[in-house]
């Protein structure tokens, strides 16, 4: 089972709604689809979306990378070595996770086809099913507050909220809005994104805590390279506060886990650089006693199939954040996972159980 081809494809696909966080806002999606064709016929997928300003990665940088790096590298190999073809995308460059993770994801969509298998149980079987979050992005507390009516009156039980923009007084009259429009029984999870500084963020929990708005957790508070400042608020606070931009290797999670800077992880595929290093991460918290969640970009259904199949392969994986899907205007895969509501269930077909993909930007569908 030798890798014959691997291809590259730009996507565009508009969103319902902006999608705006702290750090960016995003009207279209924009991607790199990865096709990797083997010698027996099998083809597996991959995605691989720009996002700059957290992983460094944009269209040019991902497409120079796949073709002039790991392409060179992984053509004619046999995917039957795959032990020694993960860690060499891992050490053929430094960086460049989201290309990696491109590669990587159609890599194990290719093993589990020849295995006859899910990608899920290829990787473990824990689950098919799995349950979504749904974002509610950063705006005005009015719109944010009917912004979150609006996905519960959907079926949605966890909310995601982005908050670090503007002031922290901003931030608490946004969560009190959204409580207060959903009541008591939702879950919400609040991501920062990096847009409080340690201090600033301890009072903004603890007034949160003090308000009784019932925070599941707090995400990446501080900046991304703050250890210190991302213990210093997990020490102070009673809510659980998990690492995101902070962890995107296993050595990274390692420092976060040994010094207990956080309560729980956020693994991501376009940071650790695929499926491989993502179960290093995953494995390292769970003998530590760390929960993760899986989340994701803002990814079509390619990347987020494979996330929900590593996922949902997991027992220590407790958390899902998997609805970029579904603020998408147009649906450019056939297959994948299904959608019901914030329920996801995974496909019963070998590997990722994607069977071709329509370009918006091109025009073409390519089928595997």
């Amino acid at each position: 089972m030798k890798i014959n081809t691997i291809e590259t494809f730009r996507a565009a696909v508009p969103l319902k709604k902006p999608f705006k966080t702290a750090l960016r806002t995003v009207e279209t999606a924009e991607t790199i689809v990865v096709k990797v064709t083997c010698d027996n016929g099998i083809a597996g997928w991959g995605e691989a979306p720009p996002t700059v300003v957290i992983t460094g990665d944009s269209l040019s940088s991902i497409e120079s990378a796949i073709h002039h790096v790991l392409k060179p590298q992984l053509v004619h190999k046999s995917l039957l070595n795959y032990e020694d073809i993960f860690q060499g995308i891992q050490s053929a460059l430094i960086g460049n996770s989201s290309a990696k993770a491109a590669v990587d994801m159609a890599l194990y969509d290719c093993l589990a086809q020849q295995c006859k298998l899910p990608l899920y149980q290829f990787l473990g079987g824990h689950k098919n099913v799995v349950e979504t979050d749904y974002t509610v992005s950063v705006n005005g507390p009015e719109e944010m507050g009917e912004d979150a009516v609006s996905y519960v009156q959907q079926g949605f039980n966890v909310l995601k909220v982005k908050v670090g923009k503007d002031d922290i007084l901003t931030d608490i009259e946004r969560i009190r809005e959204i409580r207060n429009r959903i009541g008591s029984k939702i879950k919400i999870r609040l991501d920062a994104n990096q847009g409080w500084k340690p201090k600033d963020a301890i009072y903004t929990i603890r007034k949160m805590e003090a308000l009784d708005l019932d925070i599941e957790l707090v995400e990446q508070p501080v900046k991304a390279w703050d250890i210190e400042g991302l213990k210093q608020v997990t020490d102070a606070v009673d809510t659980p506060i998990m690492a995101d931009e902070s962890v995107f290797s296993p050595k990274q999670a390692f420092e976060v886990i040994k010094t207990r800077s956080a309560d729980l992880i956020n693994i991501k595929l376009m940071k650790s650089g695929g499926i491989y290093q993502a179960q290093i991460i995953n494995q390292l918290a769970e003998v530590c006693g760390m929960e993760c969640m899986v989340g994701s970009m803002i990814e079509t259904k390619i990347g987020i199939t494979a996330a929900a199949h590593f996922a949902a392969s997991k027992k220590n994986i407790t958390r899902f954040d998997f609805d970029a899907p579904l603020m998408m205007a147009k649906e450019i895969v056939d297959g994948g996972i299904h959608y019901s509501g914030r329920k996801i269930t995974l496909p019963s077909e070998p590997g990722l159980g994607i069977r071709n993909v329509s370009l918006i930007e091109g025009k073409q569908e390519l089928t595997s």
